[in-house]
């Protein structure tokens, strides 16, 4: 029976079910939310004869794309040519300080649709009020990993906290369809207090759901755990307990030793590995082709509008790749696949969703890209034989703007690349109408100090 199946079919199709697997001539048949096959085409009308089919000529589909760490904000290119740290002091943290929750609303509004429009589905993002962005999720269809950017230590009374945090909790889990999954969140370990770290340990248990956190991102990071706690900080979270909940994600693990990425893979913590912020912070290169090896689950992430610029995965996924070459000097180290795994189905094994999402199969969740591929980006197009390049084509040469068409659980959010699902210059308008005031608190509360307080102060 055919009834209430629809079509998506164009001629290529790569599903990431089994590595190096390109069909051509192929497409996904959609009921609902779900996927309920992938075949040639061919065989989809005679299976399905009374679904309605769309094909889309000149295309290649791809699942949707998972950014596995992203901050909405304002900021994009006002915090440049810093180290993290300063950045932090002078810039996020008294941002922070003084942002409304509108603006946080706005902020959440604006990147959702700038990755929406290049392909992404499904936003970790770490941010404040996240009640706000999983409303502004729910509006224009994304999935959102809400984690709330929580301090919980005296010196970082001006964040979210676990209060906030729990209420996000018990009123938007399974929200959307099962399209809002909050989790625990922690800005850093050390931004909470140990009643605060254990805490958040507690509720992410109590709730079932992930903890998430920054760590090991710049070597300040090895240096002061060293000193507070006499361990590096893959075996100091450990010892408080962090890896005893249900899921534990790290954003950046750019400083790990071999001991740390062994600990990392027993325990089952995944990783958002960030090259874009991690090269334009100047943090390092992270090991991820050792956290790979050892079988860690590593995401791909952007990071936020002001440490990358841009949202682009497409981007991220070619640095990634040039920046894993570049690190252990082999050029055939974080190949094409590998990398596209990370945006896809190893990015919902980091967020333990790879049974939902991550994959064009049967029983998942209708979250599809196409991208166009009569484009001198895509030209060669050679799907098979020798110099088969279509996986080498998506890593190294498409944009965020090749992409035409985004669906999340078989809704058309993005068509023939404009958004579908909200009203883009109204969107851009009322961020950037919030911006004179937003950077006149900011001003005026570093005005009113002598130094940025915080842990991290030099």
């Amino acid at each position: 029976m055919s009834a209430g199946i629809q079509l998506l079919t164009a001629d290529i199709v790569v599903p990431m079910t089994r590595e190096t697997e390109i069909l051509v001539d192929a497409g996904v048949a959609i009921e609902g939310d779900t996927i309920v096959a992938v075949d040639g085409i061919a065989e989809l009308r005679t299976r399905f004869p009374a679904a309605p089919e769309r094909h889309l000529a000149d295309h290649v589909l791809i699942p949707g794309l998972i950014n596995g760490h992203h901050h909405s904000g304002l900021l994009r290119g006002t915090a440049e040519h810093l180290p993290v740290w300063e950045w932090l002091r002078l810039h996020i943290d008294p941002m922070h300080r003084v942002l409304h929750a509108d603006d946080a609303e706005a902020a959440a509004r604006l990147c959702y649709a700038e990755g929406l429009l290049s392909g992404t589905t499904t936003v970790v993002d770490m941010w404040r009020y996240m009640d706000r962005a999983a409303a502004v999720a729910t509006e224009l269809g994304n999935r959102l990993v809400t984690v709330n950017y929580v301090g919980e230590h005296p010196d970082y009374d001006y964040f979210d906290t676990l209060d906030d945090n729990e209420r996000v909790l018990r009123e938007w889990t399974g929200a959307a369809g099962g399209r809002i999954m909050p989790w625990v969140g922690l800005e850093h370990p050390f931004y909470a207090d140990d009643a605060g770290q254990q805490r958040a340990i507690a509720m992410a248990k109590d709730y079932d759901t992930g903890l998430y956190t920054h760590c090991s991102e710049s070597e300040w990071d090895v240096q002061i755990f060293q000193e507070r706690t006499g361990l590096r900080p893959m075996r100091a979270l450990e010892k408080l307990g962090f890896f005893e909940t249900p899921r534990t994600m790290i954003a950046h693990a750019v400083w790990l030793d071999a001991d740390e990425i062994a600990l990392m893979a027993d325990r089952g913590v995944s990783v958002s590995h960030n090259p874009v912020s991690n090269m334009k912070l100047a943090s390092g290169m992270a090991p991820v082709a050792e956290l790979i090896e050892a079988g860690v689950a590593v995401a791909l992430g952007t990071d936020g509008e002001k440490e990358n610029n841009n949202l682009d995965m497409f981007e991220e996924m070619k640095v990634a790749s040039l920046l894993g070459k570049l690190r252990t000097m082999d050029a055939a180290a974080m190949d094409s696949w590998q990398v596209l795994r990370m945006a896809t189905i190893e990015g919902a094994r980091a967020i333990g969703q790879e049974h939902r999402l991550g994959s064009l199969e049967p029983g998942k969740q209708a979250d599809i890209v196409a991208v166009r591929s009569h484009t001198p980006r895509m030209t060669p197009l050679l799907p098979a034989g020798a110099y088969a390049n279509i996986h080498h084509n998506l890593v190294h040469a498409v944009r965020g703007s090749d992409v035409s068409l985004t669906m999340v659980a078989g809704r058309v959010l993005v068509e023939d690349g404009a958004l579908r699902s909200g009203d883009l210059p109204r969107i851009i308008d009322d961020a950037r109408a919030r911006i004179p005031d937003l950077f006149a608190r900011r001003t005026a509360y570093l005005d009113a100090i002598d130094t940025p307080r915080g842990l991290f102060s030099a």
